[in-house]
């Protein structure tokens, strides 16, 4: 019999760390961050990472496992979820993942192959040099003219995807998107999806309210650590959170504007992802606000009971 694996998925700022918390404590759960970025040591604010006193000691997994110069894939994210599921469900528990990157959710869940993606260093390294000398832009619209999907998915300043995503082209003979849409979805698991959506306008003003409080919080201090650390141009700084701020370090963007960036693109971030999970995936989907959010949080309890007693 295939495993019961719960995925809570939606947008930033919606209400699905509460939500891991509460269906852990019911359905005796452990938890894996979803979030691409929260594998990293030290961003912690920008990511809204759980705190320790948070958890309510709830295990979780997947958090501060990876130094801020390291790289970090889908197919890694895959082999250590699948991990973490193997040793959850041998103690007997529900493992929970939460997070909102869709992708690496989707990989784990439907055990999705990478083995076949051929590297080329010396394909990269060329590209790479392009980007020293010519910036990104020349590749990326290459990008939007070979595979306009991804392109659409992929911002120009995440140099290392854009250049894997032409890399898997040159070599292959297909774009990204052409071998994510030949996945076989099926799962090894019993993937139980939970979507959580709010009101737009009720969804942007807690992410407007969220970067302020990050603010508050010391997030200006922390990107500074890394920046000054010199993890300027390293993978996990080119995160929304991180990567807004290097302009404002230089001098070249006011304090006033790079905060107003920050919740446009994470405004924006919010409407990628809704769009990603409901064409990608099966998910269940339930509408959130924040004055109803225990009420609606009882109907999903319920729902989830009625599936895990089958």
């Amino acid at each position: 019999m295939k495993k019961n694996v719960v995925a809570i998925m939606g947008p930033t700022a919606v209400g699905k760390t509460k939500l891991s918390i509460e269906l852990a404590k019911r359905f005796n759960g452990e938890i894996i961050s979803g979030d691409s970025m929260q594998v990293y040591k030290g961003l912690d604010i920008g990511t809204a990472k759980i705190k320790q006193e948070e958890m309510q000691g709830i295990p979780h997994h997947m958090l501060d496992i990876k130094d801020p110069n390291e790289e970090f894939s889908a197919a890694d994210f895959k082999e250590h979820v699948q991990q973490y599921i193997a040793e959850i469900t041998a103690r007997g528990k529900l493992p929970i993942i939460v997070g909102g990157s869709g992708l690496y959710i989707q990989a784990a869940l439907y055990d999705y192959n990478f083995s076949e993606r051929k590297r080329d260093p010396l394909l990269s390294k060329k590209m790479e040099e392009m980007v020293e000398s010519q910036g990104i832009m020349p590749l990326y619209h290459r990008l939007e003219q070979i595979d306009p999907e991804q392109a659409k998915k992929i911002h120009p300043n995440n140099h290392r995807r854009v250049i894997r995503a032409l890399e898997i082209y040159e070599t292959t003979g297909m774009t990204m998107s052409e071998y994510e849409n030949n996945q076989v979805m099926e799962s090894p698991y019993n993937p139980i999806l939970i979507g959580l959506e709010m009101p737009r306008e009720l969804l942007y003003e807690r992410i407007n309210a969220r970067v302020d409080q990050m603010i508050t919080e010391g997030l200006i201090t922390e990107v500074k650590t890394l920046y000054d650390k010199g993890y300027a141009c390293c993978q996990s700084m080119k995160a929304i959170g991180y990567k807004e701020w290097t302009s404002y370090f230089k001098g070249e963007q006011s304090l006033e504007q790079s905060i107003e960036l920050l919740k446009r693109n994470s405004r924006r971030y919010a409407k990628r992802q809704y769009t990603w999970f409901k064409n990608k995936m099966d998910v269940s989907w339930y509408s959130v606000t924040p004055a109803t959010i225990n009420e609606d949080f009882t109907l999903i309890f319920k729902g989830l009971a009625g599936i895990l007693k089958k």
